[in-house]
């Protein structure tokens, strides 16, 4: 019998773009397939456009709000799904994605693969999406995986990953008590679960840039930093529980290099807790230099304010993009219903 896959969509406050992913979920060319959206206590329309579109296919649910993590798991204890695919409530498959995923999925060779693919980040004119290939855009055992990543401060995006029942449930669930990269730790252990990566060059995923108040950007919050440094500490344990070696700790170091900076001079205690682990490795961690063009402000109102600058800056300077690119939208939106 053709495999049953299931589509799982966490969904909060997304009213803007929660019908645009269910329309890409019901559009794959896979036949055989569910699609279960979890609404996580949203307070705007999110449920109400949502259930739009319940049937037969598309089971539609709500539950008081508990975060990303315990919607996920709430879809995924209703599921009866062959194969799993994640997907956040602003994102986009290609229509082709999943079965493009299963056609490398039924081979031999890929039994307990977990199936990966490229994503293109975009705003809101989804042809403009740009796939920017990075080194983890290949087949990879779980050890090189993770030294990729950690290592050169990689990632995939959620929905690009396709995983069998099997490895779901060896994985375990997400984890409820991260807010912030609650999807890296989840896919490591899935990794761990697995024989390595299987990489379908044309299994696409769209991934919507939709602000800085999504789950995966850090501001700074209590809740994020102490979310972030969890996943950290659990990060490295998976690594190093395939193996023990130079370039483990070499990755792991330069991992906890990266996200110093999102530490140093905000949560002192948490630093010292990197600094701490990055002896424990047998390395020293170098506090975080600033760009050329913040220094003036370190001389004039100190590091915290310079810091913070670096920070804010860039988001201001997005903002006017996005904001330029949802004009575009909007007039590229009128000019095709002008023709029509």
């Amino acid at each position: 019998m053709t495999p049953l896959v299931s589509v799982l969509v966490p969904a909060y406050n997304a009213e803007q773009w929660i019908a645009d992913t269910i329309k890409s979920a019901l559009d794959q060319t896979w036949s055989r397939k569910e699609i279960i959206v979890v609404d996580d206590g949203s307070r705007d329309r999110t449920l109400a456009i949502a259930r739009q579109f319940a049937s037969e296919n598309v089971r539609v649910v709500t539950q008081e709000n508990r975060g990303a993590s315990a919607a996920r798991n709430r879809a995924f204890e209703l599921c009866q799904g062959d194969y799993i695919q994640w997907l956040d409530a602003d994102d986009l498959l290609a229509p082709d994605k999943i079965a493009k995923q299963m056609a490398t999925a039924e081979k031999p060779e890929c039994e307990r693969a977990l199936l990966s693919g490229p994503w293109a980040t975009f705003m809101y004119r989804v042809p403009k999406a740009q796939f920017n290939p990075t080194p983890l855009w290949c087949d990879l055992s779980p050890i090189d995986w993770l030294l990729r990543k950690m290592g050169q401060n990689l990632h995939m995006q959620t929905a690009t990953w396709l995983i069998s029942r099997e490895l779901t449930e060896a994985a375990g669930p997400w984890d409820t008590r991260l807010s912030l990269d609650d999807d890296g730790e989840y896919f490591c252990r899935v990794l761990l679960a697995s024989k390595g990566v299987r990489f379908v060059r044309d299994a696409k995923v769209f991934y919507r840039e939709s602000g800085f108040s999504r789950l995966s950007n850090v501001d700074r919050s209590d809740k994020k930093l102490e979310s972030q440094f969890l996943s950290m500490k659990l990060h490295v344990g998976y690594l190093r529980s395939l193996e023990e070696s130079d370039r483990v700790r070499s990755a792991c170091l330069s991992y906890l290099q990266t996200w110093f900076v999102w530490f140093f001079g905000e949560r002192s205690d948490l630093a010292e807790g990197l600094e701490e682990f990055a002896a424990a490795l047998g390395g020293q961690l170098k506090i975080p230099p600033l760009r050329r063009k913040y220094h003036w402000i370190e001389t004039v109102f100190g590091r915290r304010v310079a810091t913070r600058a670096q920070s804010v800056f860039p988001r201001l300077k997005w903002n006017l993009i996005r904001s330029l690119d949802k004009a575009l939208c909007i007039v590229g939106s009128s000019k095709m219903a002008k023709r029509a």
